[in-house]
């Protein structure tokens, strides 16, 4: 073979083997990686309390805890290119309708809320390989959705939406004995007039196994995912232990 030929082939094969290894490789992580994260946040919000955050008015929301989304902690939009593709997560959607619809835009056909979380979120779970499709993302957080049961806990241990108030505490400990592990809890803070939070959302934290782990936070180390979507005017923040808690049966209509 010619110097010349010879040179071309070497360069060649040089970048192909590149392009494989770049492909193989996408999503490889070191700990000094920006998409480095190491555990998951499964977010349930109280959609009652989603319709009071936002500014328009929520028709019927759900009167049950539904998903927020799967978060992996400190990555966000890890892949700008891997657009969101309702088509692949056409055989979950009677679940994602009913366990993780768009509160506020209540119209079947709405997939914006879905778009958002997987392109935010989706994107930097795909690490996994067990969430590293948009079928595997959606599908295995309603799987984890229904493991957690949030529901039928709170059901069972009788904190249900009442126009009496709450004891932080009470929720929190009682999350913890049940789960073993501690999990994060939201609320909105007081409007003036209003003497307790409004409980928001409450959120399970999971390791890369998929298994249930504590959210808490060693002192010093900061939580990028305070809120994720904003909402509205209104943001949720970690509860406060000291306030009474209101857990609303029904969305009050701004006059």
């Amino acid at each position: 073979m010619k110097p010349a030929k010879l040179y071309y082939w070497i360069l060649g094969c040089f970048s192909m083997a590149l392009c494989c290894w770049c492909t193989s490789d996408k999503f490889h992580q070191s700990d000094s990686h920006p998409h480095t994260w190491k555990k998951l946040y499964l977010a349930h919000h109280w959609p009652v309390t989603v319709c009071k955050q936002v500014a328009n008015d929520c028709q019927d929301p759900p009167e049950y805890w539904t998903i927020h989304g799967l978060w992996p902690d400190k990555s966000e939009e890890c892949n700008r290119t891997w657009h969101f593709n309702v088509t692949e997560i056409k055989d979950l959607m009677p679940d994602m309708r009913r366990y993780w619809p768009d509160v506020i835009h209540s119209s079947l056909n709405r997939t914006h809320f879905w778009k958002h979380e997987w392109e935010k979120h989706g994107t930097c779970a795909a690490t996994l390989e067990v969430l590293n499709s948009q079928k595997k993302y959606f599908g295995k957080t309603l799987e984890l959705y229904q493991h957690v049961n949030l529901n039928g806990y709170l059901q069972k241990a009788g904190i249900k939406p009442s126009s009496t108030y709450y004891q932080m505490t009470a929720i929190k400990e009682g999350l913890t004995k049940f789960y073993g592990v501690t999990p994060k809890i939201q609320c909105l803070p007081p409007e003036e007039g209003e003497k307790a939070q409004t409980i928001g959302q409450i959120e399970f934290c999971f390791t890369k196994e998929l298994q249930l782990r504590n959210c808490t936070e060693p002192k010093g180390e900061s939580n990028r995912l305070q809120t994720d979507l904003q909402l509205g005017t209104r943001e949720l923040s970690v509860c406060n232990d000291t306030l009474p808690v209101y857990y609303p049966s029904q969305v009050q209509h701004r006059k």
